[in-house]
């Protein structure tokens, strides 16, 4: 009898049959590029007004200062109540639905969240009396809050024969296949249960981990060298590509670190194999995707010069589960991809706006969002006192599982061939 995990995945793994198989591209499509330049607007738009109606009565204000006390007290007045509405709670919640994100307080106190392979039976009770503190809120939030969160950055370098020195609108993929990548390095370096540390000095495989993924092209997965290796997949500075391409894109960039460590006779940056579950050798001819275990033996046994018999291996299923929306008689199987410890989680996302799928409660996915512009910073490799704290957030978000892009790719990291 085949297992309950192979059952579920054979079901994702199938999808692949369908027509909606020939329609994954490596680039956007039109309308998938509408839906980024109207994303982008509704921001442009929502932060343009927010910030001219708050500049208007500062200046406001400001004129005022030349005259009588009592009128710029009024005009102070009514400068303070137009930012105590814009800065409101139901401001926030309004521009937060607009922009199509949620945050974790609609989240269910009640019912279970299977986060990266782990449950988590939530509970309002945070005292010693709880039978175990291990399965409560507060410990979901620790685990959320320890994994790597990559996002948008402006001021690195400028990428090779480009003059982007910032991803805003268009690197949001990249991203969260980076996120994808990096759990899978923690999950093998340092182990499912591992917790970022409260104090400094951090572990230096940790720092080494987060100095992979720098914003510069001597850092082995940064932005620059994925679009560097994706060039023949249609990625480009500026350009949104679908989760096929990126991992097709993982796996070139993966093969040339390889080749650059044994070259210079140094330590590899991804030390386990990268195989991408696809129905045919392009991806774009339908069929479906099939685990064949004889083809990840030869890639084992090729990755390790035939010196161990299996290596950790990193599985990417990129699937299209749907056309204009996600087949609802597919999320049930999804939703139980995490409840895998293999699981390193979800791209995916709404069409456009991808992200990093972490977890699920209910009928949401929960996810670690990018699209959110950081300054770009520098962590060396050894540099056990680094400033991390834009590598990691505390912030939940979700959207309903059914409005979740049905092209996307699932990643599993398996550390044996058991």
């Amino acid at each position: 009898m085949p297992s309950r995990a192979a059952v579920i995945l054979l079901g994702l793994l199938l999808a692949g049959d369908s027509d909606d198989s020939a329609d994954r591209e490596p680039v956007a499509t039109n309308s998938e590029q509408k839906a980024i330049e109207n994303k982008s607007l509704k921001a442009s738009f929502l932060t343009s007004f927010f910030t001219s109606t708050l500049s208007i009565f500062e200046r406001r204000s400001d004129s005022f200062s030349v005259e009588k006390k009592p009128t710029k007290s009024r005009s102070y007045g009514w400068t303070t109540a137009v930012r105590k509405v814009v800065t409101s709670g139901s401001m926030r919640r309004l521009q937060e639905h607009i922009l199509g994100t949620s945050r974790f307080d609609n989240l269910s106190m009640t019912s279970q969240i299977w986060f990266l392979g782990k449950c988590y039976k939530l509970s309002l009770e945070e005292s010693s009396q709880c039978s175990d503190p291990g399965n409560s809120y507060a410990a979901f939030l620790e685990d959320f809050s320890s994994r790597i969160w990559i996002t948008y950055r402006k001021g690195f370098e400028p990428i090779v024969e480009s003059k982007f020195t910032c991803d805003v609108n268009w690197g949001c993929m990249i991203r969260s296949s980076q996120m994808l990548v990096a759990q899978a390095l923690i999950l093998h370096h340092l182990g499912r249960s591992w917790r970022k540390p409260l104090q400094k000095p951090y572990e230096l495989q940790y720092v080494e981990v987060l100095h992979l993924f720098g914003d510069s092209s001597t850092c082995a997965f940064s932005i620059h060298n994925l679009l560097q290796a994706g060039r023949g997949y249609g990625l480009a500075a500026g350009s949104w590509l679908g989760p096929y391409a990126i991992c097709r894109t993982w796996e070139t960039l993966a093969r040339a670190n390889k080749e650059q460590a044994e070259h210079d006779k140094c330590k590899e940056s991804l030390p386990m194999v990268l195989y991408i579950v696809s129905g045919d050798e392009d991806g774009e001819q339908g069929g479906a995707p099939v685990v064949c275990i004889e083809v990840a033996a030869r890639l084992c046994s090729d990755f390790s010069k035939g010196q161990l018999e299996w290596a950790p291996i990193l599985l990417l299923v990129p699937l299209v589960l749907g056309l204009e929306k996600i087949n609802p008689r597919y999320i049930p199987l999804l939703w139980e991809t995490f409840t895998f410890p293999q699981s390193v989680g979800i791209l995916g996302g709404k069409p456009g706006a991808s992200t990093y799928i972490v977890g699920v409660q209910d009928d949401k996915a929960l996810y670690l969002d990018p699209h959110e512009v950081q300054p770009a910073v520098d962590i060396r490799r050894d540099d056990s006192e680094a400033d991390c704290t834009s590598y990691h957030c505390s912030t939940v978000r979700h959207l309903p599982f059914d409005m979740i892009d049905p092209s996307l790719a699932i990643g599993f990291y398996c550390r044996d061939k058991g």
